[in-house]
């Protein structure tokens, strides 16, 4: 059952077969529990009829007992019969299988005092009624008139004058309620098949109508990875549903992938671009030293080959950060970190301000890449700066706040996003005697994210760039 037509019309059709199957039970028990409760009823009627006679004075041979749709049995407080129908057989279920009466002779009728009874001794005479309570049921057969049939009995009580206490058991036939429950039972299995394949019919119909968006975006999905062509978009339906939703969250995840093939295109040919130039200016050096070895310049092959070790080495950690390399979770002073950073700044050609504010500047990170992101802002600075580089370094509420700024000329508004894509300088300069390959602030970006931070650029108040870093408290990270 591979295909999610074929299980979800399955599983509607078991669904729908159990829900059938209780319903159908159900109803079949509350008709059979009605017609069994008319029945008994049928039952009580003519057992209290009976017993009605008797406690009016009747005799047995004077009872109406002609009824054949409903059988009677009288008995006597020994469970011996005293009365039964006229054509009754056999009779099971009232507790006492005999049909022939055991004394014929007719009970006693309200004229037939004995001569005993004429020495009245002041008492009242007894009283017949019968029984209020509610009449026993059970099931049981009788045959009647050579016929055999299920019956319901009823079991009346009754007194009579002559303070003899007889049951009546009489009974209402139940071929009406098997008969009802027989046919809607076998409605029912008839029924069922037919419903149970229109279920399924319809289900499958609904669901191959419903997939067919589904079918669509796989076919183009399999066309994309085919052509590997990630301009191309899926399908999506005009519904507002589920597939609909997966269809646009499919051609964003497009867009985002295209976008990031682009990104990397652009990454790996720049970075070409980038170590073509130093690679090709040392081996110029180099193959000129080793023709004329008094004209080899040896610091310009230092420097290049400094260039290319900061240049794999920023790529190295692109790499990582592109990864999704987490940083470790190691308490940071940045404080002491920032004032670490310019110590080591001897050679710079403008010695940075800095400024430490009192108080928790402790962050959860990586030291080192935590201090390439401090060098990155602080080479930026000085690259722009005209006479001075402050850096400040404070808590604000559940942050920590590094400032670097410079006199230098600022960042244009409309560029201050720019200047954090890789390989991007505002002058488009590519020559080594301009600064670096436009790394270091994409790299002091992505760092800052990855630490929960963010890195924002702005105007100083002389003029210059301001580049503000935060970063969270420990426990106040971004969720």
């Amino acid at each position: 059952m591979r295909s999610v037509r074929a299980r979800a019309a399955l599983g509607a059709t078991l669904v729908v077969a159990v829900a059938l199957a209780a319903a159908g039970l159900a109803v079949l028990l509350v008709l059979r529990g009605n017609l069994t409760d008319r029945a008994g009823l049928e039952a009580e009627v003519t057992a209290r009829e009976v017993a009605g006679e008797l406690a009016l004075g009747a005799t047995y041979a004077e009872l109406d007992l002609d009824d054949d749709d409903h059988p009677v049995q009288v008995t006597d407080e020994e469970g011996r019969v005293v009365a039964v129908s006229k054509d009754l057989e056999a009779i099971s279920g009232t507790g006492t299988a005999g049909v022939v009466r055991v004394s014929p002779a007719p009970a006693p009728g309200p004229g037939d005092d004995d001569d005993e009874d004429d020495d009245d001794d002041g008492s009242d005479p007894p009283r017949s009624e019968v029984s209020s309570d509610a009449p026993d049921f059970t099931n049981g057969t009788a045959t009647v008139d050579g016929e055999k049939a299920d019956y319901r009995f009823a079991a009346v009580e009754v007194t009579t004058a002559e303070d003899v206490t007889l049951t009546v058991h009489a009974g209402a036939p139940l071929a009406d309620e098997q008969e009802a429950v027989n046919t809607v039972r076998t409605s029912m299995l008839t029924g069922l098949p037919v419903m149970l394949l229109v279920v399924a019919g319809v289900t499958w119909l609904v669901t191959r109508r419903a997939l067919r968006p589904v079918e669509g975006i796989r076919r183009e999905l399999a066309a994309i990875t085919a052509s590997e062509d990630l301009g191309r978009r899926v399908p999506e339906p005009d519904s507002r549903d589920e597939i609909a939703r997966l269809a646009r969250t499919t051609n964003e995840t497009l867009t985002v992938l295209e976008a990031s093939v682009d990104r990397q295109r652009r990454f790996v040919a720049d970075a070409s671009h980038e170590l073509r130039s130093p690679i090709a200016s040392l081996r110029t050096q180099l193959e000129v030293g080793a023709a004329h070895p008094e004209l080899l310049d040896l610091p310009g092959a230092v420097t290049d080959t400094v260039r290319l070790q900061v240049l794999a080495a920023d790529l190295l950690l692109l790499a990582r950060l592109d990864a999704g390399e987490r940083p470790g979770r190691t308490a940071v002073d940045l404080g002491a970190l920032v004032r670490e950073e310019v110590s080591q700044r001897t050679a710079d050609r403008i010695a940075p301000q800095v400024s430490v504010a009192d108080g928790p500047l402790e962050v959860a990170g990586s030291r080192g890449q935590l201090a390439r992101v401090v060098g990155n802002l602080l080479d930026n600075a000085e690259r722009h700066a005209e006479r001075s580089v402050a850096v400040s370094v404070r808590a604000e509420r559940d942050e920590v706040l590094v400032e670097v700024t410079d006199d230098g000329p600022g960042v244009p508004e409309a560029e201050q996003d720019r200047i954090f894509e890789r390989f991007v300088r505002l002058d488009d300069a590519r020559s080594r005697d301009d600064g670096g390959a436009g790394l270091g602030l994409a790299i002091a970006r992505d760092v800052a994210a990855r630490h929960g931070g963010t890195l924002t650029v702005g105007t100083a108040p002389s003029g210059g760039a301001r580049f503000t870093l935060r970063l969270p408290l420990p426990g106040r990270e971004r969720p």
